[in-house]
């Protein structure tokens, strides 16, 4: 008893001090993304502009131009990859902790291409029309058609997949490969429908990218970011019971249907918010959780908030890569998510196999 005791409170350290790591990682990416790019600047200057507001620091250090590019264009860049990274990884990791499958992610479901769908239309037939009722409405629309598409999506597979009451997995990744062609239909009609305007605008959405980051946007998105990540952190209990297994995990007490509900709801809520603010960016939510149960193992009460820390980390670092590689032009964001993902995800099925045999 005494060394299981000992055992628990070693991998309590362990996943305590990873969490510190992580979260000084995200600040030194943080402060990286603003520091560096086609105009490079100084660190002092930037620590000086954010604290001047508070009485501290010598702000009118700053150059106008360097003042303009911090505080219009790359603070809001930042912060968008921070909820965008987190809220993707997060529900990549409450995914795999709810169908105990490390495979399984938005993506893979069909959740993420869903939502694509929704922002999409709301694009191509109702944006326009929703701008001239009022502005605001304009705004808003493409995030909640992401929402609700997402969310059909979501209940589809979860529907789709349960077979005699129990959830196979196998099922479920079919059904989100068929909604993921579905969806893949739907986008291929609406870009053959929209227009010069509407085209470019689709291409921003099927590539990712955070260069459309503005803070009348990340006022909504961050409600519903902080909301949906303060309900799942909250279900990391429940979470890691079921990891365990369903029957397992109702003997102890959680209630198993309640939590898949809610989960699901609130996973559809934050990938719909990322994908209509930054259009689709793979793989985040399948690489970061993999790797953080690598390294912490399976607890979902560990692995839910490393993977938050590490979803914006990764995705600045991406990021911060996109816009300093082919300098002064720009990578899409999905294209180096993917390049990382793709081998990611070839090395993990050789691993696997390996492991068969």
């Amino acid at each position: 008893m005494k060394d299981l005791a000992a055992l628990r409170l070693e991998r309590r350290r362990r996943a305590h001090t990873a969490l510190v790591l992580l979260a000084l990682a995200l600040v030194g990416t943080c402060a990286a993304n603003l520091a560096l790019g086609a105009l490079d600047i100084p660190l002092s200057k930037i620590v000086a502009a954010i604290f001047e507001p508070l009485g501290f620091g010598a702000g009118d250090s700053l150059a106008a131009h360097e003042r303009s590019t911090l505080l219009a264009v790359r603070l809001p860049r930042v912060a968008l990859g921070l909820l965008v990274g987190s809220s993707l990884a997060l529900s990549g990791a409450a995914m795999q902790s709810m169908f105990r499958n490390p495979l399984v992610e938005p993506g893979l479901l069909g959740v993420a291409s869903g939502a694509a769908l929704g922002a999409m239309m709301a694009i191509v037939l109702g944006e326009d029309l929703a701008s001239r009722i009022h502005p605001e409405l304009g705004r808003l629309l493409v995030p909640a058609g992401a929402f609700v598409t997402g969310l059909i999506a979501a209940w589809a597979v979860t529907h789709l997949g349960r077979v005699d009451g129990h959830t196979r997995t196998a099922v479920v990744i079919l059904a989100g490969i068929a909604i993921n062609s579905i969806a893949g239909a739907g986008i291929g009609l609406l870009t053959y429908l929209a227009d010069d305007a509407q085209l470019r605008t689709l291409t921003f959405w099927t590539l990712g990218s955070l260069s459309g980051a503005t803070w009348p946007d990340l006022r909504v998105a961050t409600f519903l970011v902080v909301a949906g990540s303060i309900i799942l952190i909250a279900l990391r209990h429940p979470l890691a019971m079921m990891e365990l297994g369903e029957r397992e995990a109702s003997h102890l007490g959680v209630d198993v249907e309640r939590t898949k509900r809610v989960t699901l709801t609130v996973v559809a809520l934050l990938v719909g918010a990322a994908v209509s603010l930054a259009g689709v960016i793979g793989f985040v939510g399948l690489v970061v959780p993999h790797l953080v149960r690598t390294a912490l193992g399976h607890d979902a009460r560990f692995v839910l908030p490393a993977s938050l820390l590490a979803g914006g980390t990764l995705l600045l670092a991406a990021d911060l890569a996109a816009r300093t590689f082919v300098a002064p032009t720009e990578l899409p964001l999905g294209v180096v998510t993917s390049a990382i993902g793709g081998p990611f995800l070839f090395f993990l099925v050789l691993r696997l196999r390996r492991s068969a045999w």
